[in-house]
């Protein structure tokens, strides 16, 4: 029962007022949910092209495991093949072992992210086993996403430079911390996100591999090409997703869009801690950004390549507010760079403070 009166910002409400005004509340969200089912629905003969036998999803013998970049405990030569590793490994600086053991962490939060896909309605799998195409493809993404983190973390243990406990405290701690994107049990939102966030990755591994190429460390570079090429792939699959929403519902994709764009895109790792350094995140990306992996120009052009490659500028038949969004949107890449370019330049001046990471037995990078 509703009692009392409620201050809005015009004056006073009534108590009809107020419970016709959460009824209306109530009226939208169930029609937003049956419209998303709907056109998720409508979807699923396209999503239905990106399931195994595809190229963007692999299964079965045909898929690689981590077994394949690793040495084999089980043969002859075994030792000679982890002595091998180390002796790359040892030319790699810690730096760089910093952001690889992070990335690492990110990826072994993967039973979050499979968590966040099936709050997206309409492409849910409400029973684990769901036979629909988006439930297959949610758990086709997961199989492939696990090896990532499967990999790395072996070859961290193998190479015997980092405090493999320490790592694994943190990874513990970031998947009960949890994760919120803002997406809102919105598949708009959520496809916009993995949209962003596997192209993230992909360059993360992807310069983490170009690092370990010039310290020699092969095997390590291997392993990043291969883990960005997944990315690349999962990113494909999510901005076609998005391209396939807007040529059904412009104003609606935009409108999220446009939202989560006047926020900020939560990276999956904030939350990370390995119990001890309150600022560990702070201090990874700090590192992150300094050899170049990933930085704020990398945040501007990935919203730029996502505008330019759902041709944004070129939507047509938009209502008055589509419009309004399309305009705030294309405009973002330029201001973002601007803005990315003077966060970088500033930190120029800035004397860098090595920091000691647990991860690496309190060594500082």
């Amino acid at each position: 029962m509703v009692s009392g009166n409620f201050t809005t910002l015009g004056g006073e409400m009534s108590d009809g007022t107020l419970v016709q005004a959460q009824i209306s509340a109530i009226d939208r969200n169930i029609s937003r949910h049956f419209r998303y089912v709907h056109l998720m629905h409508q979807l699923t003969p396209k999503i239905v092209l990106y399931l195994p036998p595809t190229k963007l999803l692999e299964t079965g013998e045909k898929a690689w495991q981590p077994q394949d970049y690793l040495p084999d405990l089980s043969q002859d030569d075994w030792l000679e093949q982890v002595k091998d590793l180390r002796g790359m490994a040892a030319e790699v600086p810690d730096d760089i072992f910093v952001v690889l053991v992070g990335d690492m962490v990110t990826e072994e939060a993967l039973p979050t992210y499979q968590t966040l896909l099936n709050t997206f309605e309409g492409c849910d799998d409400p029973i684990g086993t769901t036979d629909s195409a988006w439930a297959r493809w949610s758990r086709g993404w997961t199989s492939e996403e696990n090896r990532h983190g499967d990999l790395l973390n072996k070859y961290l243990y193998l190479t015997g430079k980092t405090d493999m406990r320490a790592i694994e405290v943190t990874i513990q701690h970031l998947i009960t911390s949890g994760f919120n994107p803002g997406a809102r049990k919105d598949p708009y939102r959520g496809f916009v996100y993995t949209s962003f966030q596997e192209r993230a990755t992909k360059i993360s591994h992807g310069n983490v591999g170009k690092l370990a190429k010039e310290y020699g460390a092969k095997d390590l570079q291997r392993i990043s090409a291969k883990i960005a090429g997944d990315e690349g792939r999962h990113e494909k699959a999510y901005q076609s997703f998005c391209t396939e929403i807007l040529k059904r519902d412009p104003d609606g994709l935009l409108a999220e869009f446009g939202d989560m764009m006047r926020g900020q895109i939560v990276m999956p790792a904030e939350l990370m801690t390995d119990g001890n350094d309150p600022h560990l995140y702070e201090n990874f990306s700090a590192v992150a950004q300094r050899l170049g992996v990933y930085t704020a120009l990398d945040y501007a052009d990935i919203i730029e390549h996502l505008v330019d490659h759902w041709k944004i500028g070129e939507l047509t038949g938009l209502s008055s507010e589509g419009e309004k969004e399309q305009e705030y949107i294309c405009r973002l890449p330029r201001r973002y760079r601007k803005l990315a370019e003077r966060s970088m330049n500033k930190k120029k001046d800035v004397e860098v403070v090595p920091q000691a990471f647990s991860w690496l037995f309190n060594r500082k990078a």
